[in-house]
């Protein structure tokens, strides 16, 4: 059933990814040839003598006020993807914080329900009640109470093998991350790359031409890609080091919750096998 939820989930943003990434380039494309065609246009300058240098007249400029939204638009594609990558990642981060809890993992009052159980000589209610159950808490004591007639042997193991399995389904998970942490940076310095390539292009087709300060603001927009980059892969990389944290300490916990849930079998077994 996990597995299921887990398919359907990756299957979503998979869809999501592509619908936002269609949108995007045709966003991008649309830009791209306006920007592209205000880059092409050479202004030319008419240089006149003024009659009097006093009364030449004060010439004013206009300068781009840069904003956050202004360098989002100037990122282009590459930018665009990259800030989809920080929506996914924020996506997953608040998945991750709602189903990586404590009381998710390991329901209130369940192990003590199911030792009670245990105690009261109803091993196989308490064996539905962890088949009914989708915590990490119950798949381990599910899998261990299973074995029950093979040995203590066999219910140690079988539920040390769930316990790791429990451990590595939680892993892979937070690994997207990981992922999105380490290809981030990588797109952006894609785009930078690409961005003074065509800063440099745009200066050899134009040797004698004064047009240093479209080059110099090529040059920085293209860097902006690398800011992007860094700005969604530093949280994405903590944040997968928390995660791993804490799943670290809920699979000792929940190992150590089942050994206490288990005794009860334990001794039921070694006092048959002495008696």
């Amino acid at each position: 059933m996990l597995g299921t939820m887990q398919e359907f989930m990756t299957r979503i943003l998979f869809l999501l990814l592509l619908g936002c990434s269609t949108v995007t380039a045709t966003v991008y494309a649309q830009e791209t040839a306006l920007v592209l065609d205000d880059l092409s246009e050479t202004v030319p300058v008419v240089v006149t003598e003024p009659p009097n240098p006093e009364a030449v007249p004060e010439q004013t400029t206009t300068k781009q006020k840069v904003t956050l939204w202004y360098l989002i638009q100037k990122s282009g594609f590459v930018g665009y993807t990259i800030i989809l990558l920080s929506f996914v990642a924020v996506a997953l981060m608040i998945e991750y914080a709602l189903s990586m809890r404590r009381t998710v993992l390991m329901p209130p009052n369940f192990a003590d329900d199911v030792l009670k159980l245990l105690m009261s000589g109803q091993p196989n209610v308490a064996l539905q009640k962890c088949q009914n159950d989708l915590s990490a808490l119950a798949h381990v004591l599910y899998a261990g109470m299973s074995q029950y007639e093979f040995g203590w042997d066999a219910v140690e193991k079988s539920a040390e093998e769930a316990t790791a399995e429990q451990a590595s389904r939680l892993y892979r998970k937070v690994e997207y991350l990981n992922m999105i942490g380490n290809i981030a940076p990588m797109i952006g310095l894609l785009g930078t790359v690409v961005g003074m390539v065509i800063a440099f292009q745009e200066i050899a087709e134009s040797v004698g031409s004064n047009r240093a300060p479209d080059f110099a603001e090529g040059i920085y927009l293209a860097l902006v890609t690398t800011i992007q980059g860094l700005l969604v892969a530093i949280p994405c990389l903590a944040t997968h080091s928390i995660f791993s944290n804490r799943i670290a300490t809920l699979i000792s916990e929940t190992t150590f919750v089942a050994e206490q849930v288990l005794q009860p079998i334990k001794k039921n077994l070694l006092r048959k096998r002495n008696g």
